[in-house]
């Protein structure tokens, strides 16, 4: 068995990408439209992994967007994506600057949540051992759901 990619439908392609690439920082490896479907399939991969990922070797987050419009809920229940960062305080503050709600600070220096625009839970976890703590992230309380 192999892991390949983690999907999630998306209800603004445009507003999603912005989030996914610009502000979280992933890279679009491939896509693809469907005309007859009338969906697109957008895989996304983490800036490190983006060279295996286009050889299908390392797993990828998918977008779908359904071109007819739909509501999506529940997007807590979806359960959430996880990535390793370089600087736990230094990725949040990047976030933090481009618009991005911080809903779980990483207080402790290894954890912090995020979410999409279409309410995906979004986990920042920081490579190797916990940041020493330090504010404003030491006190900073939780903002909505994550």
């Amino acid at each position: 068995m192999e892991y390949l990619h983690t999907m999630v439908r998306v209800s603004d392609l445009d507003e999603s990408l912005k989030f996914y690439c610009e502000k979280l920082g992933l890279q679009q490896v491939s896509r693809s439209d469907h005309d007859k479907g009338r969906f697109s399939l957008i895989f996304l991969a983490a800036p490190g992994d983006a060279d295996s990922a286009r050889e299908n070797k390392t797993p990828c987050l998918e977008l779908t967007y359904n071109w007819d419009p739909e509501t999506y809920t529940g997007g807590r229940n979806f359960g959430h994506l996880a990535y390793r960062v370089d600087n736990i305080y230094a990725t949040c503050q990047r976030l933090m600057d481009s618009g991005v709600t911080i809903n779980r600070p990483p207080r402790d220096g290894h954890m912090a949540f995020v979410r999409s625009p279409d309410g995906i839970s979004i986990e920042l976890l920081q490579k190797g051992e916990p940041l020493e703590p330090q504010e404003p992230w030491a006190s900073m309380e939780n903002t909505g759901e994550w």
